[in-house]
């Protein structure tokens, strides 16, 4: 029986091992970071024991600090069993009877002769080397007994050996680590890869079983993936978004009805696809625009974004409307600059569309409507319906009568289009205001002055 590590372990143990009737304590020194199932040393051999016996005698291991570092293995049989084979027989006594035996050529059996206390021989086998059932399942051996009459006759017989597996070889995977490339838009259930590991045992000792291994690297990656225990097929449990987690390591494990465990590594790359539009973000704006604003003039400053990557996030912007604005680029940002003259008395505001367009396949675009409007400064002087007025005033009128209306008016807002009127002459005997006066109102549509 070897007895083997479960866990990597860095001290010296000493094990008490317990048998039916029998118990006996093996120290044994050990190297520290030995692989797991590594053998440390055969306990049948040290206590003296036949190894066939200790399955029924039911060895176990006593020590609690012990168990979880080590475990038994009651495996193949070791060099130096032996095996009895029965007797040959002769109906001749004396020397004429069986007298010896022989074993055909082989390099793993070898045959010693035993003597009962009647003097009668019998043969048994000696095991002297290792079997291995997957490089040889069954010995065909020719047992041979001879006589020592004159002459010498002799019987022969065919010897089968079966060898019975002993769970002696790991799962072993194809590769240490696997690589998968998937487009974060695969569907759910979707099979991400179909693992294989190969065991050369037989039945139980070659059953499979597959699962991940949780760690604290990796168990937030549970509920995206899904692993067949039978089949060691992984599939899609969940969604993935490149956006959150670009690539996944899943650790897996393959465990056979021995006990024995292979380990790989899944690389899961998560591939970009144009699943989100740019995003457009005003930093800066100056609003309203002066109308005497020169061209060239910044006017919005913004931010162009698109969380996919490569192709997927190349945007490119332009404005919808024919408007004397432009778009400049820099890097992520956009300037928004004047391009030509405006003129608030032809256009006070601006409805300006702006639109960001990825270079995805298909590609994915949005719009951000800016409104501007612009501001009045006093770039129109005063207007008068008429150049020239003619006024008819009869020679009687009463002091304080009204005689005439004239009217201006100016395309400007607020102040700027606030008109002031003064009475102006070249007549000198008498000064225009002693004869005339102006009196403001305002009307729907103007300011009005009568002449008094």
């Amino acid at each position: 029986m070897d007895y083997g590590v479960g866990q990597n372990n860095r001290q010296e143990t000493s094990v008490l091992m317990e048998l039916a009737l029998v118990s006996g304590q093996i120290h044994y020194s050990i190297v520290e970071e030995m692989r797991k199932d590594s053998v440390i040393a055969n306990i049948a051999d040290d206590l003296g024991l036949d190894n066939n016996q200790l399955s029924s005698r039911k060895l176990r291991i006593v020590s609690r600090s012990a168990e979880k570092y080590f475990y038994k293995s009651l495996k193949f049989t070791s060099p130096g069993a032996r095996f009895a084979l029965q007797s040959a027989e002769d109906p001749d006594i004396g020397s004429n009877s069986v007298q010896t035996y022989k074993l055909s050529d082989n390099q793993y059996f070898t045959l010693i002769e035993n003597i009962r206390t009647d003097g009668s021989k019998y043969p048994e086998l000696v095991l002297e080397k290792p079997l291995d059932r997957e490089s040889q399942e069954i010995h065909e051996l020719i047992l041979t007994a001879l006589d020592g009459g004159n002459p010498i006759r002799s019987g022969t017989t065919s010897l089968k050996i079966n060898v019975i597996d002993g769970n002696d070889n790991a799962p072993l995977f194809s590769q240490d680590m696997y690589k998968v490339s998937l487009k974060e838009n695969i569907p759910v259930n979707s099979t991400v890869i179909r693992l294989n590991a190969t065991d050369t045992d037989e039945e139980i000792n070659a059953e499979i079983t597959y699962s991940f291994i949780k760690t604290s690297g990796n168990i937030h990656h549970s509920g995206i993936f899904s692993i067949n225990s039978i089949t060691g097929e992984i599939k899609m449990n969940g969604n993935l978004d490149f956006e959150v987690t670009d690539n996944y390591e899943l650790s897996v494990q393959a465990k056979d009805g021995g006990g024995l465990v292979a380990h790989c590594k899944v690389l899961v790359e998560v591939i970009d696809v144009n699943d989100n539009a740019p995003e457009i973000s005003i930093t800066s704006l100056s609003s309203p625009i002066p109308e005497d604003s020169a061209p060239g003039t910044m006017i919005a400053l913004i931010e162009i974004h698109d969380q996919d990557s490569g192709d997927n996030a190349d945007v490119d912007c332009q404005i919808h409307e024919d408007v004397p604005f432009n778009l400049l680029s820099s890097e992520t940002y956009y300037r928004l600059v004047l391009s030509a003259a405006i003129d608030r008395e032809k256009t006070s505001s601006y409805n300006i569309s702006i639109i960001a367009t990825d270079r995805g396949s298909p590609p994915l675009s949005n719009t951000r409507v800016l409104t501007l409007d612009v501001s009045d400064v006093n770039d129109n002087p005063p207007i008068f319906s008429k150049s020239t007025y003619v006024a008819y005033v009869p020679e009687n009128n009463l002091p304080g009568a009204s005689i005439f209306s004239i009217q201006a008016s100016d395309p400007d807002t607020g102040d700027n289009a606030r008109i002031i009127y003064t009475i102006s002459s070249a007549i000198t005997e008498n000064t225009i205001n002693d004869i005339l006066s102006l009196h403001q109102y305002r009307d729907r549509r103007t300011l009005c002055s009568k002449i008094i």
